[in-house]
Formats: structure tokens, sequence, C-alpha cells
């Protein structure tokens, strides 16, 4: 299962995960974890594309020099 974390716009954080051949995507905040409905990405949609997608699908909450990006797990 592929994992992956993006703040979008500095408004709130997502979770994507890669299972049974799709994607799944929630919301991520205090302590909790919610389904993101109005998102749906395709499956041949690959990890390394996700970004660019994700820019595209929430660009309306964007601001001036914000941009959405992977949050890297340490």
């Amino acid at each position: 299962m592929i994992t992956l974390k993006f703040d979008i716009f500095g408004r709130f954080v997502i979770e994507i995960r890669r299972e049974s051949g799709g994607w799944e995507a929630f919301y991520l905040g205090d302590g909790k974890r919610r389904a993101v409905r109005d998102l749906v990405i395709p499956p041949e949609v690959e990890s390394d594309e996700l970004l660019v997608y994700l820019d595209d699908f929430y660009h309306e909450l964007a601001r001036p020099d914000e941009q959405v990006r992977e949050i890297k797990d340490h």
C-alpha cells in the first residue's frame, strides 16, 4: 500500500492511499481522519502525478504564491 500526505495550499492536509488498485483520500486533523467525498482520483493516475492532479483539482482555493506540497514523514 502506498500512503502519501499533501498540504493543500496551507488550508488542510489530506492523506491519499493506494489500495486494491484505486485511490482513497482522507482529511487529516485533530487526531482524526475523514473521507474526502468530493475528490475522485482515477486509478490510472500514478503516485508521482498526484501533486499536479491535486493542484488542478483544488486550484480555486489557491492564493498567490501558494502551492500544493507533499508532506514527507521522516
